[in-house]
């Protein structure tokens, strides 16, 4: 599979804005003056690099050529093994990007009372640092530089949970993030050595266009470098049964962090399974597809049901995310591009739903000092704003027509199917328990008599935080076009590749 450069970018975009987002970073780690107004000055500099890269997508990308990388940029780093600093999206890291720089604002507009003042400074430069390597994974044409920034997200996220979490067991919910982490990464290293041995070498030779051309690996040695890459990427994901890392680190983390580990670097591991696993080893893709297909539905079943179990609502919306997962995966490996552009859809759709949900979390838990269901009852009858914001993002996030939700799982259920029916019905069983696991704890956290509590409800900022998520919502549910217009042709291509792929091994074998 080629990936064809439309052209090199005019001005260096993508560049730019890693760059501005690693300065922010260190100017408010190291200018003391400017750590009382870290919150601001971390806002500010986050939609500086939202904007440049809607000037960036508006001046120079291509929505009809959706399906070839832009923006293109390319430098030489180490060419003595031929990486390069090399940066370029198609359609799918377009829209990754785009909802990355949208919530990375939102986050640190909703931070205030999540972290003190006193630590807020380094904070904000763990968000801004870990927008950086996100910027540069979703962007990365190098499988080295990818591999890269794939480990050093590690030391963001550890330090956002173990140090600014506000649980008891936050150290420990960080230290097993990074084993599985670092146990995913150095799995993914194997591969990632062993694609350059059987790539084309020279320089460019950890390109990822050129190793999707280039590689001369057997049926049985592309399935063992194939399933380097895809544990380490179903860990990130977080897939059944390498998910456990995932409930522990949200119920102890920051509502914030929660947000971005599970809105947007999880989908690290899908983002990887489309674009490293499907181009570079099709062939194990389509024999394995049917297993890891048993695997999603399986995701999304037990997701669903530990879901529905969780007494500790940040838990809850960590489980309900496996559950997601699983409908993202069974859409990429069902050999439908519907299914694919689905799931591609579904990993914003879902980053923004799940978004909502965490922080309405938050926001209530800063309120009643917990996030146990059974230390409440009646809220909406002291918050009633906080309660709708919490109804309108659960309700996103289980599909429901004219959010965000329902085009994405519509077209990942119908896509498959068309190829496997049976996968397909027993996903639908998902659908019926996700109305459980948000309706109940509604019912138990928000209805019934008034509590004796005196809060407050949502106030400015936090309704603007919710509100913005909420419009997002709106837009995905009620005008997709414009994302799918740039997804379509992306997911086109790598079902056909994979396709012709096993079709010629099959000639082949005759």
């Amino acid at each position: 599979m080629h990936l064809n450069i439309v052209s090199e970018a005019s001005f260096p975009w993508l560049s730019t804005m890693i760059l501005l987002a690693v300065v922010s970073a260190l100017v408010l780690w190291l200018v003391k003056p400017l750590r009382n107004q870290a919150r601001h000055i971390a806002l500010g500099l986050s939609l500086l690099v939202a904007v440049t890269y809607v000037i960036a997508v508006v001046t120079e990308f291509d929505v009809a050529n959706a399906g070839t990388i832009q923006l293109a940029e390319t430098y030489s780093w180490i060419p003595q093994i031929g990486v390069s600093l090399a940066w370029g999206i198609n359609g799918m890291g377009a829209v990754m990007i785009a909802m990355a720089v949208f919530l990375v604002p939102v986050v640190i507009l909703a931070s205030r009372g999540e972290v003190d003042d006193e630590r807020a400074a380094g904070y904000m430069a763990w968000i801004l640092f870990l927008e950086a390597i996100i910027i540069g994974l979703f962007a990365a044409r190098d499988l080295f530089v990818f591999y890269v920034l794939f480990e050093l997200m590690i030391i963001p996220i550890f330090f956002m949970i173990g140090r600014y979490g506000k649980g008891t067991n936050r150290a420990k919910a960080a230290m097993k993030f990074l084993i599985y982490s670092l146990v995913g990464g150095l799995i993914m290293l194997v591969g990632v050595i062993a694609v350059y041995g059987y790539g084309p070498g020279g320089a460019g030779g950890f390109m990822i266009d050129n190793l999707a051309t280039g590689l001369q690996i057997s049926a049985g040695t592309q399935m063992w470098i194939f399933l380097s890459f895809f544990i380490a990427f179903a860990i990130k994901a977080p897939m059944w049964p390498v998910h456990t890392w995932l409930p522990d680190a949200a119920q102890e983390a920051p509502a914030g962090t929660s947000a971005l580990l599970v809105g947007i670097l999880d989908k690290m591991g899908t983002f990887g399974m489309i674009a490293i696993c499907l181009p570079l080893f099709p062939q194990a893709a389509g024999e394995a597809s049917g297993i890891i297909m048993i695997l999603a539905v399986t995701s999304i079943i037990w997701g669903a049901c530990m879901a529905i179990a969780s007494k500790d609502l940040m838990r809850l919306v960590a489980y309900t995310s496996v559950s997601h997962f699983g409908f993202m995966v069974l859409g990429i490996f069902s050999g439908s591009s519907m299914a694919m552009a689905g799931a591609i859809l579904y990993m914003v759709a879902h980053g923004i739903g799940t978004a909502g949900l965490f922080l309405a979390v938050g926001f209530l838990g800063q309120r009643g000092k917990s996030h146990l269901i059974a230390d409440y009852g009646g809220w909406q009858r002291v918050t009633p704003v906080l309660a709708a914001f919490f109804m309108i993002s659960g309700l996103a996030t289980i599909a429901l027509p004219g959010l965000s939700g329902f085009i994405p799982e519509f077209m990942v259920l119908m896509g498959t199917f068309q190829v496997n029916a049976a996968a397909a019905l027993i996903a639908v069983i998902g659908v019926v328990l996700a109305a459980v696991y948000i309706l109940w704890p509604y019912q138990r956290a928000f209805t019934g008599p008034r509590p004796q509590v005196t809060v407050k409800d949502l106030d400015g900022r936090e309704k603007t935080v919710m509100g913005v998520l909420v419009a997002a919502m709106l837009a995905l549910g009620f005008f997709p076009a414009p994302a799918l217009d740039a997804i379509n042709p992306v997911a086109e291509s790598y079902v056909t590749y994979t396709a012709e792929v096993e079709a010629a091994t099959e000639g082949s074998t005759k």
